[in-house]
Parts: C-alpha cells; sequence; structure tokens
C-alpha cells in the first residue's frame, strides 16, 4: 500500500489477523521486508502494518526538511488510531520511543530490539568506544567513498555477511548510506527532546528491552539509562545474537514479543 503520510509518501505493508493492532519500525538502511518473518509469526495476535521509513525501502527519498527521527516519529503516529503495540528495530526502535515520549496514549506496549539511541549512553566508556567505531564510515563519507562507508557501518551494525550480499542489495545499501549521517541528531544528540525531565518516567505501557548478548557495547548503557527512566521496563538477551538478532533470530525474537504483547 502507498499514500502520503505526515507529508512523507510512504509505502508499507500489512500482515496477519490477529485482535490486536501492531505497528512494526524497521532498521537503517533495510525495509520492513526485513520483519517480515517476525510478524508472520505473529499474525495470530497481531494485526501489523509496517512502513518504509522515509528514505527507506519503497517509500520516497528523505527531502532532508526537517529533523529526521521527528517526521518519522510523526509519519508511524500515523498509523495509530488508538493505543498499538510498536514493536521497532535499530532506528525503528528509537522512531518507536520518540513516538512514546509525545504520544504515551497511542502506545499499548512496546518492544524495543537495539534501539540505537546512542544519547542515553553518553558520558560512558561504550559511548566513546562507538563514535571511535564510526570514524572509518566518516572517512569514506567524507571521501565519497559510499560502498566503503557503507562496508564499514554493516560491519558494526550488521550481519557479518557483507562480502556474501547480492551487488544490487549492496548498491542499494550504499544509495542510502547518507541517512546515517541525517539520522544521528536523533540518535546522538536526542533532538527530539527524549531524555528531557519526566517524558520517559510519564509512559505507563510495558516495555521489553531486547538486546543480542553479542551486541555492541554501547546496546547495555543504552538499556541501563532507559531502564533506569522508563517506569515498566524489562529487558531479554537473545544468546548467542548480535544487532540484527531480529534477522538472525527471527523465531526468538518473536517468541518474547508474543509474551510480551499477550501479558500486556
Amino acid at each position: 500500500m502507498e499514500g502520503i503520510r505526515a507529508g512523507l509518501r510512504t509505502r508499507w505493508s500489512r500482515v496477519g489477523t490477529g485482535p490486536r493492532r501492531g505497528l512494526f519500525l524497521h532498521c537503517s538502511l533495510a525495509s520492513a521486508r526485513s520483519l517480515r518473518p517476525v510478524r508472520e509469526a505473529l499474525g495470530d495476535v497481531l494485526t501489523s502494518d509496517a512502513p518504509d521509513l522515509p528514505g527507506h525501502g519503497g517509500s520516497g527519498d528523505w527531502d532532508g526538511q526537517g529533523d529526521y527521527l521527528t517526521r518519522a516519529s510523526q509519519m508511524a503516529e500515523t498509523f495509530c488510531d488508538g493505543p498499538t503495540d510498536l514493536i521497532g528495530h535499530s532506528l525503528g526502535g528509537v522512531v518507536a520511543l520518540a513516538l512514546m515520549a509525545r504520544r504515551p496514549d497511542l502506545v499499548r506496549s512496546a518492544v524495543l530490539v537495539e534501539p540505537v539511541f546512542f544519547a542515553a549512553a553518553r558520558g560512558t566508556a561504550a559511548h566513546d568506544s562507538y563514535r571511535a567505531d564510526h570514524a572509518t564510515m566518516r572517512e569514506r563519507m567524507a571521501e565519497g567513498d559510499r560502498m566503503g562507508a557503507t562496508r564499514a557501518f554493516t560491519g558494526l551494525w550488521g550481519t557479518g555477511t557483507w562480502d556474501g550480499l547480492p551487488d544490487p542489495v549492496r548498491e542499494a545499501m550504499a544509495a542510502r548510506i547518507h541517512l546515517i549521517a541525517e539520522t544521528r541528531p536523533g540518535l546522538d544528540g536526542d533532538s527530539t527532546g527524549i531524555l528531557a525531565d519526566g517524558r520517559l518516567s510519564s509512559i505507563p505501557a510495558p516495555v521489553l528491552l531486547v538486546r543480542g548478548a553479542d551486541t555492541h557495547p554501547v546496546i547495555p548503557e543504552v538499556f541501563r539509562t532507559l531502564r533506569a527512566r522508563l517506569p515498566s521496563a524489562v529487558e531479554a538477551v537473545v544468546p548467542g545474537a548480535g544487532h540484527m538478532a531480529p534477522i538472525t533470530h527471527a523465531g526468538k525474537v518473536a517468541a518474547l514479543i508474543r509474551t510480551h504483547v499477550e501479558q500486556a
């Protein structure tokens, strides 16, 4: 399905026939298709929508107008016509978090899988490590080497299969690598004010924070802050998984989501 959502040309899909409404938000350089196995596994519990985020998949190119995270969360909000179960991975997890902070009334429950909300880890050694680890990507982008920048980025946050990806997939990812810089004000600078006093503590919905056991050290630090501020947050760890747990361990992630949604 396609249409204009919050002023953005958006493509989305609907999966499942479950009694509860769900909204799935995907990671950077991907599309809603990356979460389809998880959504299908939950089709008896959730009727879920999943949009391609601005500049991703079949949605329109990012127009560069305004703050990326703000506009992405506004687009996501248009899929919530009442209390909704939010599930976000990586960038999608931070989009969900921004929506929750602004409209807690629209959230029945939330599952945030590896949300890359780096601002929540500022002042820690893990945050310094994340910044240092991104240096190669920034250098490649400054040189105009989009493919090299994408390789460096996916080496940190991908599945470790870059060399085995088909050329069209790698080219599509490289064509969107500039979006990483567009999201930085929201992810590392908290441009939407998620960490402002009282915003997270006012979210009553139960929140499940999911991370891979082998993820980047900055993610546990992000979780430390979120668990301290979200009144109903709990954490789950997927053994043997890294950042891309919803893709590499879809069954385990789906099982965690199912339990959380049914208990919410």
